[in-house]
């Protein structure tokens, strides 16, 4: 693939200058355009992207300053490099004049062949690493893009595999895992702001029934509605927990005495005994459940295995349910 050539604009309402120009410039490394007025070279300014300008100061009906001029004033063209030939206007004052307009530099006419070559030449390679820079900006940007959104890939996928970690896959709910862990930080708060809370573990009576009769895909459909009844039941703030097989448990904050925590749970076993129609595989099936459940109210204790003798109280309390008719509460003693 050849490479594009950088394009010089010469300017000079003589036909003999511009062929002088094209000599000297011949072997340059640019591809050369010519105007032989100053309207002819605006015109081809908004056409094509210069790396140089050569643009003779006197010319008829529009001079070199105020081509210089209008190009400045539009912002696609102002940052193109202009140097001015001629071979009047050449005292202090004019060349100030020019660099106002402008100008980056000036060549006196007649030209120095070797002299125009060298500037041409560091203003090719100005241009050069200019392009180089920008395509750097650009591949530069473009990675950034890249990053951020495989920055933001990672992060969903560290915040997914967090959460299949912590959470049961069947029902979404928290798992064993983050259900310890919410209950430590239960514990800790009723130690830090002296409230009260209370831990109940459920056991759904009659799911084995269901699994042995209709098969475990409607006892998997059966959990999650289990899931979805617990928790439209619970407050935000508590948390519901499956710890595996039909076994859930609830941490039930801010409780303010043991005949709150019985009513509650109360509600939630009453909900939990209402029918469910489930749809799996496109077939419509009717079951019924109970559940029992056993609850433990936590009590401030320094003891280091005061986790564990909470969930073993409220286990008690639960098999207690169970033995004494299944589909009830049972506080713990």
């Amino acid at each position: 693939m050849n490479a594009i050539l950088p394009k010089i604009l010469v300017v000079d309402d003589t036909a003999a200058n511009l062929v002088a120009m094209r000599r000297v410039l011949a072997h340059c490394g640019a591809q050369l355009f010519e105007a032989s007025s100053g309207n002819e070279a605006l015109a081809l300014c908004l056409d094509h992207q210069f790396a140089l300008i050569l643009l003779d100061v006197n010319m008829p009906d529009m001079d070199g300053f105020e081509v210089a001029a209008l190009l400045g004033e539009t912002e696609q063209l102002r940052e193109t490099p202009i140097i001015f030939v001629t071979a009047a206007y050449a005292d202090d004052l004019n060349k100030l004049k020019g660099y106002r307009s402008g100008a980056v530099d000036y060549v006196a006419k007649p030209i120095n062949d070797v002299i125009l070559q060298s500037k041409v030449r560091v203003f090719l390679e100005l241009h050069a690493a200019r392009a180089e820079l920008q395509q750097a900006m650009v591949a530069l940007s473009e990675r950034n893009r890249q990053l951020i959104v495989e920055i933001a890939e990672r992060e969903r996928i560290e915040a997914l595999v967090r959460y299949q970690a912590s959470h049961d896959t069947l029902t979404g709910l928290p798992n064993r895992m983050l259900f310890h862990d919410r209950l430590h930080g239960a514990i800790q708060r009723t130690h830090r702001h002296h409230g009260l809370f209370a831990l109940a573990c459920i056991d759904i009576d009659g799911f084995k029934n269901v699994n042995d009769t209709h098969g475990h895909s409607v006892g998997d459909t059966l959990l999650q509605e289990i899931a979805t009844r617990l928790t439209a039941q619970l407050r935000s703030n508590d948390t519901v927990a499956r710890l595996g097989g039909d076994e859930f448990a609830l941490i039930l904050e801010e409780i303010n005495d043991q005949p709150s925590a019985l009513q509650l749970c109360e509600k939630l076993c009453t909900a939990l005994g209402e029918p469910y129609s489930l749809v799996v595989n496109g077939r419509s099936i009717d079951v019924g459940i109970g559940a029992s459940i056993g609850i433990a109210p936590y009590l401030p204790s320094d003891r280091p295995d005061a986790e564990e003798l909470l969930i073993q109280a409220a286990d008690r309390a639960m098999y207690e349910a169970k033995r004494n008719g299944k589909n009830r509460c049972v506080l713990a003693s």
